[in-house]
């Protein structure tokens, strides 16, 4: 049996950084959804600020499972 380590680094390493992105833009999506208004902003509208955070988490776990729908894509074909 002969091991090919650098066809098992690549892997590795972009295993790696896929994960590391992923949980990124999961955490990005879960702080855009948990912003709250400003203590003095509560009795006004909130604004453009707190409506562009839940936009842009929107997004990121829109990148997330468009991610794993490729992996898994990916894995079948």
């Amino acid at each position: 049996m002969n091991i090919d380590w650098a066809a098992l680094g690549t892997v590795f390493g972009v295993s790696l950084v896929a994960t590391v992105a992923l949980v990124g833009l999961f955490t990005l999506g879960i702080v855009g959804l948990s912003r709250q208004p400003e203590p003095a902003a509560r009795g006004r509208q909130a604004g453009g600020s707190l409506m562009l955070a839940r936009a842009g988490a929107y997004v990121c776990f829109g990148l997330c499972a468009a991610a794993v729908a490729y992996g898994i894509y990916m894995i079948v074909a």
